[in-house]
């Protein structure tokens, strides 16, 4: 058993074995709010390298006020293909019947992403497993691929979910953020000149009894990505989409109308991105008091542009936090950022390093307790590398805002 308290730094959840090289990866976290349980996710691995997957693992939580406790961990044997190994964990909860939707992909095996993009041709499957008693129990696996992407799989080389957590807005959708790359071919030869990384959502708008997918993000160059749903002060919602990209910050976005459609994509020169990119993580939440009793003050510098809805209020209900390492050249000091005017451009606060030292993938989960918002993050760390170890804090969001490091980011 673990424990992770407010205040009392990490807790290890899942560790490198330095016999036989077993190594823990892509972390993604999921609250179950009335149950008062965490899931956290990982993929178990024979080395740290992509092509070593070999199944995804578990633990669950129960929070008891400001601490969780942690059980042991457990082998989800029924996500899997024969031939195939599944990576890239998705977890989205369905409130209305209860149900866990675990999403990933399943890559035939010893195939490298490398491979496929340089081949053209696509060697993963969409899948998900679910759990209507909380993760004690899991279904067999369905695989989507045929149903939700069909024929549009040949201009893939690849693609994959999450990975972290995905989520379901107010109207009830279920949303999987995801990403593809686009197969650009010799028009004479069709031979492969190049592909490139594309953001997109799969959705669900009847509890996950059938799935579909929106048009990819082709304005920019985008790769894993996360989404958080923004109440605007008219009570109306809109999907903020935050990317991994291949440029030096990250890429901000909404998602708009009934096919989950990208809109005006942006670079965002808040949040600069670590040498080659890494995932990040983003949720959203309503704060129990407002800015001006908190004493932040509005950002002078901010851009007035809302991004999306130029007729739509630039105020909104919620605050946002993202997570990312923060070191510009290699991954390194985990930090976590917030925004209290998300639909304002320019408006992410300094960050709070969460976790000094080589630092990777992460993912985001919050909740209210009584006068405080609690946050918890899962993050790959170590002394040495950051996939010796994956961990998991607690923090609330008067911790962060006591601990925004003072000047630019």
């Amino acid at each position: 058993m673990a424990e992770a308290q407010v205040g009392k730094g990490k807790v290890t959840l899942f560790s490198q074995k330095a016999s036989g090289g077993v190594t823990y990866r892509i972390p993604a976290l999921l609250l179950l709010p009335e149950e008062s349980v965490l899931l956290a996710f990982a993929e178990e691995r024979s080395s740290p390298r992509d092509e070593h997957a070999r199944h995804l693992v578990m633990r669950r939580g129960r929070k008891e006020g400001m601490s969780v406790q942690w059980g042991p961990q457990e082998s989800l044997m029924t996500a899997s293909l024969p031939g195939y190994r599944p990576m890239n964990p998705c977890p989205v909860f369905e409130k209305k019947h209860g149900q866990v939707f675990l999403f990933f992909i399943c890559v035939q095996s010893d195939v490298t992403e490398w491979h496929q993009l340089k081949s053209g041709r696509n060697a993963a499957r969409l899948c998900y497993i679910s759990s209507h008693d909380g993760g004690h129990r899991w279904s067999h696996l369905t695989d989507l691929t045929n149903q939700v992407i069909g024929k549009d799989l040949r201009n893939w080389a690849t693609f994959a979910v999450g990975p972290g957590h995905g989520l379901q807005m107010s109207s009830g959708r279920l949303v999987i953020p995801a990403y593809a790359y686009s197969v650009h071919r010799n028009w004479f030869t069709r031979s492969v000149t190049s592909t490139s990384p594309h953001s997109v959502i799969f959705y669900s708008d009847d509890r996950g009894q059938s799935w579909a997918r929106g048009p990819l993000l082709k304005s920019l160059k985008t790769i894993e990505c996360q989404v958080a749903e923004v109440t605007r002060q008219d009570n109306g919602c809109v999907l903020y989409c935050n990317a991994r990209s291949p440029e030096q910050y990250r890429v901000e976005a909404f998602i708009t109308g009934s096919r989950g459609c990208f809109e005006d994509a942006n670079p965002c020169k808040d949040l600069p991105e670590t040498g080659n990119g890494c995932q990040g993580s983003v949720v959203s939440f309503t704060p129990v008091q407002n800015t001006t009793e908190l004493g932040l003050r509005k950002n002078p510098a901010a851009s007035t542009h809302f991004l999306g809805h130029s007729n739509a209020p630039k105020t909104s209900r919620s605050w946002m936090v993202f997570s990312h390492p923060t070191d510009r050249r290699r991954r390194a000091n985990l930090g976590v950022y917030l925004n209290t005017s998300p639909l304002v451009k320019g408006n992410w606060k300094a960050h709070w390093v969460l976790n000094e030292g080589p630092s990777g993938y992460s993912d985001l989960a919050v909740c209210e307790e009584g006068q405080a918002v609690l946050l918890g993050c899962l993050f790959e760390c170590g002394v040495h590398h950051e996939y010796e170890e994956i961990a998991f804090q607690l923090f609330t969001d008067r911790d962060l805002l006591r601990n925004l490091r003072e000047g630019p980011s």
